[in-house]
């Protein structure tokens, strides 16, 4: 046993195995001689043996006879589990408990089931969880990647899912370098685009924008917003737009809010980038003795439950959440089965459709 009570042969199976995920030992690389991993890790040749002997009935490895043991080039993965990771930012709360519901009733359907894992919206955490699933037996992956705005520094773990034909798909976002890989979108550009021009109908001239800049639907959103406006002919004012992040998601957004009121900019209605966001910018505007939709009015994203559970219900844009899912099953399963691209019957872009309730109304048109 070593000093964390583990048996020695584990915690070495354990390091080199860590090792080949991360990418420090490369496939087709030749690993360290028994001897050589003996004198570094203070243990028995036996021992040594006993590592790599799982490492290879694993697929890990591969003992080439006078040669010694290889990184695989293409780790021994059996398509026979019938398992599927899920692997979300959150999961208990917003839109996701829908959203699983959708993948669980198609992947129950066809006989599989679903490993569920989240990482908070933290790129450390996915990396984790990539790590763990290429560690379990799984026939793929359904991920909705952490700050898909952000280029993505594991890339080394999708490479290894493509190695070992693991196939997986993305949701509600892919990352700038992957965007050839099979994922399932909003039309998040044309959702932000629709809020906009319906404010700019109803006589609104001084929109301002709330959107989050570490993931791909914010971007596109917020692309819409400025679409709209310069259709409309309606200057676009940098100020007039907040951006927040993932860690500040709850205090930034109110507190700008605040800024721009205070240095009395005029603004006569707020797109939000999603219905949390909304509920934050109707509370803090509440606040300050505005009035919605009066004086202020405001538009989520995701026609979530918070849209229409509160005093006043949000125009917003419909996140046909359970059918997301249902796609993002219906999905896999055809990379699973390898069905070309061409023969694939999944809708990839889902069009947006805009809500409308008692968070905005007609504005008067006054200078």
């Amino acid at each position: 046993m070593d000093a964390s009570g583990k048996a020695k042969y584990f915690t070495l199976m354990e390091r080199l195995k860590e090792d080949i995920l991360s990418g420090n030992i490369q496939a087709g690389e030749k690993l360290p001689s028994e001897n050589q991993l003996a004198e570094e890790f203070k243990i028995s040749r036996h021992t040594v043996r006993k590592a790599l002997s799982i490492l290879e009935n694993e697929g890990y490895v591969t003992a080439r006879h006078g040669k010694g043991t290889f990184c695989s080039e293409r780790m021994i993965h059996r398509h026979t589990s019938h398992n599927i990771a899920v692997v979300t930012t959150y999961i208990s709360d917003y839109i996701f408990p829908r959203l699983i519901q959708g993948m669980d009733r198609v992947l129950t359907a066809n006989g599989y089931s679903i490993i569920l894992k989240n990482t908070g919206n933290s790129r450390t955490n996915e990396a984790k969880v990539l790590r763990e699933m290429l560690n379990k037996p799984i026939d793929g992956l359904i991920i909705e990647p952490s700050k898909s705005q952000i280029l993505c520094k594991h890339l080394n773990l999708y490479e290894m899912l493509d190695q070992y034909e693991i196939p997986y798909v993305f949701i509600q976002g892919s990352y700038p370098q992957m965007l050839d890989k099979p994922r399932i979108l909003m039309d998040d550009c044309q959702g932000g685009y629709l809020l906009t021009k319906y404010l700019i109908r109803q006589g609104h001239r001084y929109i301002a924008g709330i959107f989050k800049a570490d993931d791909s639907q914010g971007a596109g959103r917020h692309m819409g917003y400025t679409k709209a406006l310069k259709e409309a002919g309606i200057f676009y004012d940098p100020e007039m737009v907040i951006w927040f992040h993932t860690e500040d998601r709850r205090i930034k957004p109110p507190l700008l809010l605040n800024q721009l009121l205070d240095r009395g900019v005029h603004m006569d209605a707020v797109v939000c980038y999603n219905d949390q966001i909304a509920v934050l910018a109707i509370q803090t505007l509440g606040n300050r003795g505005l009035n919605i939709p009066q004086d202020i009015s405001v538009t989520g994203y995701d026609n979530s439950l918070i849209a229409e559970a509160g005093q006043i219900g949000l125009t917003t844009i419909n996140h046909p959440q359970e059918r997301l899912g249902e796609m993002a099953a219906e999905l896999i399963l055809e990379q699973i089965r390898k069905v070309p691209l061409k023969k694939s019957k999944v809708e990839r872009l889902i069009q947006p459709e805009l809500i409308i309730r008692q968070s905005t109304c007609q504005k008067n048109k006054k200078v």
